[in-house]
Parts: structure tokens; C-alpha cells; sequence
């Protein structure tokens, strides 16, 4: 008789780490319109009137680990999904999750996202008649969407987890080398210094291929190697973690230390660099990847050593966080030219941004999304509006 693998229970502190990385974003696109550094044609607008280097130092620190922890905990849960479930379940999940709101919303966005752009960028500039300019520029856009925009990573979890699907059939048929890399998981996890040095080391041995020390987004359809790569590396550390998440409490071992350290050498990093610029191609990449797995272990052992009780409360903005994330980037690049004639810091401005996107979005996720079939269609069912009626599992 065959025997049914024990259904993991909910893993609060996971769930709450993959949603606070997508709400990074709002931070994270915000602070470049009020940055120092010209993004060129990754970021095309800037408040001239409203910069500051401390805007840089946040988008850089939330570069440094924000989608490399996303993409661990991606791939934690769709091993999940394909051991506890089964690997068709696990490919109708993927596909309802991530390549069905991908294509409908890249055509529901692709208009808003364009227009904001152009229009906030006319603004900047001065432009007369930047609305009426930029619903012009809006018309002649083509149907078809022809970029990925900020659901960049849609595109590549989708490829990535249709490959993850076809190594892990293929690993079925192999148990003993599955046994074996389990095993030695499970011996790295539990020693918190050894692990960050062995993942560390494996992280520059992935950049040493791809022959880049930075990795960038690309909204292009065409993908590209090096980020394709680079995080499918980091979900499937995730996938075999799942083997091993009996262990997963190991995370809280010096978990304060890693997450301090990462930020202190980030920091020492950055300065230094702008500095004296003594960097060469492999100190870049040795202290890239130091830093990634400290933040990685440490903030992951922060939430699971402070999140993993059942909280009404986070499990509603975990609830919220695909829909707030899917808004948030036409709100971020229009927003600031409502207020580019405000005489007020760059900071400030910046956290006005941040706070009043955040608003709308909860709001909007509220009573347009939370009950509705949007909601259904983004996280598989509609939840009631009421947080006492988020129970626990």
C-alpha cells in the first residue's frame, strides 16, 4: 500500500517572508525616483529637484537580497507543492498562480505602466500639455505587450518552475544521489557559519560562469542566461530545503549576527567603494555573495524565530501582498509628479510616495480584490474582509 507523505503544516514564517519581499518592492522603486544614480532606460524618471544618496543606499541594500530570498522561498514551496500534492497538482498550481496573472495582467498593466512613465517623465521635464501628450503616446501603443515590466520575474519563475519540474521527475528515478544530496544539505544547515561559507562559495562559482559581479533585472521577452541562471540557483537551494525543513529552526542561530553583519559589510561595501573604488571583479563578487546568503539566513531566521505563529493580521497582508505588488509600480512612477513641486526633502518625499501607493493599494485589495473574483483568480479563493474570520489552519 502506498503511503501518503505527512501534510507539512502551514509555515507562517515563510509565507510572511515571501510577502514582505514582494511589498519591498513599493520601497525599492520608489527610492529610485528619488536617487542620486541615473538608472538610464531601467528607471527613466528622476525628481532633479529631490535626490538624495540615501535613496540609493536603500534601493542597493534591498537589491543586495530581496529577490534572491524571494526566489528561495519560491522554490521551498513548489517542492512542496510537488512532493505533498503531486507534480500535475503542482503544475495546475503554477500555472494558475504565476503564468495566468502574468499574461493577464501584463495586458491590463502594460497601458497604465506606460502612461505613468511618460507622463510623470513630461513632467519632470516641463512639458506643457504633458496629459494630453502622454494619452497620445498611450493610443499608438501596440496591443501586444512588448515588455515584462516589473513582472520580469513572473516570466522567469514560470520558466524556472516548468524546469524544476522536469529535473525533479527526472531525480525521482535516482533516489539514492536525491538521498545523498539531502544528507549533505542537512549536514551544512545545521552549522550556521560553515553554511554561509559553502553557499557563499557556490554563489561565486555561479557568477564566475555567468562572467557578471551584478545582476539585473531585464523586462525583455527574450530571456536572458545570466538571470535565468542566477535565480534559478537560489530556488532551487529552496527546493531542497524543503527536504530538509525539519532543520529549518537552525535559521535562528546567529540570525541576528548574519542580518547585522550583511548590512554592516554592505554598508562598509558601498561606501568604500564610492570612495576609493579598490574593487576588482572578484572582490565584487566574493562580497556580493557573502552578503546575500548573511541577509538570506539572517532575515529568514528573524522570521521564523518572530513570525511563525498564526497572526490575523500578517496572514492578511500576506494575503494582500501578489495584488499590492501588481498595482504598485503605475502608482510609484505617477505619483511623484503630483508632488514634484512640493519644497520638501528627498527622503520625505520619497516616504509620501511609499505610504500613499501602500494605501491604495491595501484599499483597492480590500474592496475591489479581497472578496471578489480578482481575489480568487490571484490566491485560489475568496476571502471574507473581516481579520476575525482569519482563522488559524
Amino acid at each position: 500500500m502506498k503511503v501518503q507523505p505527512q501534510k507539512t503544516e502551514r509555515i507562517h514564517a515563510l509565507d510572511s517572508l515571501r510577502a514582505i519581499m514582494m511589498l519591498l518592492g513599493v520601497v525599492l522603486h520608489t527610492a529610485m525616483t528619488y536617487a542620486d544614480t541615473d538608472y538610464g532606460l531601467g528607471w527613466g524618471l528622476k525628481d532633479i529637484g529631490a535626490t538624495h544618496i540615501s535613496n540609493d543606499y536603500i534601493h542597493r541594500v534591498i537589491h543586495s537580497f530581496r529577490m534572491q530570498t524571494f526566489f528561495v522561498v519560491a522554490g521551498f514551496f513548489a517542492s512542496l507543492l510537488f512532493y505533498e500534492r503531486s507534480p500535475i497538482k503542482m503544475i495546475k498550481n503554477r500555472v494558475n498562480r504565476i503564468v495566468l496573472p502574468f499574461i493577464v495582467f501584463l495586458f491590463v498593466l502594460f497601458p497604465l505602466v506606460m502612461f505613468s512613465f511618460k507622463y510623470s517623465s513630461l513632467v519632470f521635464d516641463g512639458t506643457e500639455n504633458a496629459l494630453s501628450q502622454a494619452l497620445n503616446y498611450t493610443r499608438g501603443l501596440p496591443f501586444v505587450p512588448n515588455s515584462t515590466f516589473h513582472l520580469w520575474f513572473l516570466y522567469y519563475l514560470s520558466m524556472i518552475s516548468a524546469m524544476s519540474v522536469g529535473i525533479a521527475l527526472l531525480l525521482k528515478k535516482l533516489p539514492s544521489l536525491t538521498s545523498h544530496i539531502s544528507q549533505a544539505f542537512n549536514w551544512v544547515i545545521v552549522k550556521p557559519i560553515l553554511r554561509v561559507l559553502i553557499f557563499t562559495g557556490l554563489t561565486c562559482l555561479v557568477y564566475l560562469i555567468m562572467g557578471a559581479s551584478y545582476v539585473e533585472a531585464s523586462n525583455s521577452f527574450t530571456p536572458d542566461f545570466n538571470i535565468f541562471m542566477y535565480y534559478s540557483f537560489f530556488y532551487y537551494i529552496g527546493w531542497i530545503l524543503f527536504k530538509s525543513k525539519h532543520l529549518l529552526n537552525k535559521m535562528m542561530t546567529f540570525d541576528w549576527a548574519c542580518t547585522i553583519i550583511g548590512l554592516l559589510l554592505y554598508t562598509a561595501y558601498l561606501i568604500v567603494g564610492l570612495i576609493f573604488n579598490p574593487f576588482n571583479f572578484l572582490n565584487h563578487i566574493l562580497i556580493n555573495s557573502l552578503v546575500v546568503w548573511l541577509f538570506i539566513f539572517g532575515i529568514t531566521g528573524l522570521f521564523i524565530r518572530y513570525a511563525s505563529n498564526h497572526s490575523s493580521l500578517m496572514r492578511y497582508v500576506s494575503d494582500s501582498s501578489y495584488w499590492v505588488y501588481l498595482l504598485h509600480l503605475p502608482l510609484t512612477a505617477i505619483i511623484p509628479s503630483f508632488i514634484v513641486d512640493w519644497p520638501l526633502p528627498a527622503t520625505i518625499k520619497m516616504l509620501f510616495v511609499v505610504l500613499s501607493t501602500s494605501v491604495i493599494c491595501f484599499t483597492t485589495y480590500h474592496y475591489l480584490v479581497r472578496g471578489t473574483f480578482i481575489g480568487k483568480f490571484l490566491n485560489g479563493r475568496k476571502y471574507s474582509r473581516k481579520l476575525s474570520d482569519i482563522k488559524q489552519p
